[in-house]
């Protein structure tokens, strides 16, 4: 089954680290992905831009609304995601509890649907 590990974290938080602290985090990054590739798991992952980048859209009696920055106020923002193949659910959290962004802010795991 495929699961997306979405990583949340706190773009505020990260702003007040210092080049070290970055430097070791996209060194555990690259470490993990390389463990996820040698492991036959990966399919796909990517960093996202801040959510100043983003930009929300809604249809509304047939009109498109669009609104700059994210869906809902909150205190994390969705950072990057990971796709895996895992066996199981359990093989999805050992996964997520190995990635550096589940130290400083959390990781949400959703099913893939999967279409037959």
């Amino acid at each position: 089954m495929r699961y997306m590990l979405l990583i949340a974290s706190n773009e505020e938080v990260a702003r007040q680290r210092s080049q070290a602290e970055l430097d070791a985090e996209f060194a555990a990054y690259t470490a993990f992905s390389k463990e996820v590739a040698d492991r036959g798991v990966f399919l796909s992952g990517e960093v996202l831009h801040p959510v100043n980048a983003a930009t929300t859209v809604r249809v509304r009696d047939g009109k498109v609304l669009t609104t700059d920055g994210p869906f809902a106020e909150t205190k994390e923002q969705l950072s990057g995601f990971y796709v895996l193949k895992c066996k199981d659910l359990d093989e999805a959290i050992d996964f997520a509890a190995k990635m550096p962004g589940a130290q400083i802010g959390s990781i949400e795991i959703r099913p893939v649907m999967e279409w037959d």
